[in-house]
């Protein structure tokens, strides 16, 4: 039986998420081929692509924005499969320059859904790549695929715009969309502004692990090699079988960002005072963990990495890779206004 062959692009992919699943995908499939579209902005680096991937036949880099809706059409119209990453993606930065990511999130993902829809009868599916942080707080102690959408952030808005963006294209047009709410996701090449990699550096380079307010705040995490193992399941499932549903992806457990800056810094051999509180983040959220019942019953996902067994690796990760993240570290601080109007940086 001769191997299906696909053509995969994947938007975002020089970032964190996107290089990651890249990786999965190619060496799970050698028959497949690769697009991959990327502004390369702070966020994005050439460097989260191997080697071997780069002088690959079946690896194809282009540079560009999201939002040039001319060269995402072409690329659309080249590929089987669609997944989009690019975005912007940090809360705290969103509060800074907010403006971006309405562009970038919202914009950028129209200029994709148009694309899908000129090239519907050739794209096998759409994977939109949204975000838990759509849900806002929680209002039950497991977020399932039906909690209301209140977000809390301009980051979050953007993304619940995108999200609900998606699903107007599918119910208007019946384009192939999936749409997939990952919870926090962590692992390496991950950009030191998100706080498990920036504990992970600031141990290393001998600094204050910075935790906004008492840290009491939970977060569901999952490494991302389980989130590329439940999109390489939405890519392999039937089409009709996933068109038009929304999918959670997390670990069903949530840990507060105190108790993982406890471990790091015990891991790590950092005294516990060096574990500094400040002043809480503005549109935060308090706790949420993810029910993923849905894909579990759909597909069969649920996560198989320890959550400890991958913040371990991903230690190692950033102890032996320090040339790939050193040159991120003025980027780690922004500055915000409260509302009160003092300026600190988070």
């Amino acid at each position: 039986m001769t191997k299906q062959k696909k053509r995969i692009l994947i938007t975002g992919a020089a970032g964190f998420i996107g290089s990651n699943v890249l990786d999965y995908l190619f060496n799970k499939y050698p028959h497949y081929s690769f697009i991959t579209l990327d502004a390369l902005t702070y966020a994005g680096n050439l460097k989260n692509f191997s080697q071997e991937i780069q002088n690959s036949s079946r690896f194809r880099f282009e540079y560009g924005d999201v939002r040039n809706s001319t060269l995402v059409d072409s690329l659309v119209g080249q590929s089987d499969i669609v997944i989009h990453f690019a975005a912007e993606t940090h809360v705290t930065r969103s509060i800074y320059d907010d403006v971006k990511f309405f562009e970038t999130d919202v914009l950028g993902t129209q200029a994709v859904a148009n694309a899908v829809h000129h090239h519907k009868n050739t794209v096998e599916k759409f994977l939109h790549i949204s975000t838990c942080e759509v849900y806002g707080s929680n209002i039950t102690k497991r977020m399932d695929e039906s909690h209301p959408l209140n977000p809390h952030s301009p980051y979050a808005a953007a993304k619940a715009g995108a999200d609900r963006l998606v699903y107007s294209y599918y119910v208007t047009y019946k384009i192939p969309a999936v749409i997939i709410r990952p919870f926090n996701i962590f692992g390496p090449k991950q950009h030191l502004e998100k706080a498990i990699p920036r504990f992970i550096t600031s141990s290393i380079l001998n600094e204050p692990l910075t935790v906004h307010g008492k840290g009491t705040s939970e977060r569901d995490y999952m490494h991302v090699d389980d989130l590329a193992a439940a999109i390489d399941l939405i890519i392999q499932a039937p089409t009709k079988r996933v068109a038009g549903e929304v999918f959670n992806i997390g670990s069903g457990k949530s840990i507060s960002i105190a108790e993982i800056a406890r471990f790091i810094a015990k891991e790590m051999n950092v005294p516990k005072s060096q574990i500094h509180f400040l002043k809480d983040r503005p549109g935060q959220v308090s706790t949420f963990s993810c029910n993923y019942d849905k894909i579990n019953k759909i597909l069969g996902w649920s996560p198989k990495k320890d959550f400890y067994e991958g913040l371990i690796e991903t230690i190692q990760w950033y102890k032996e890779n320090k040339n790939m993240w050193e040159q991120q570290i003025w980027l780690r601080s922004v500055p915000i206004v409260l509302a009160d109007g003092t300026i600190v940086y988070h």
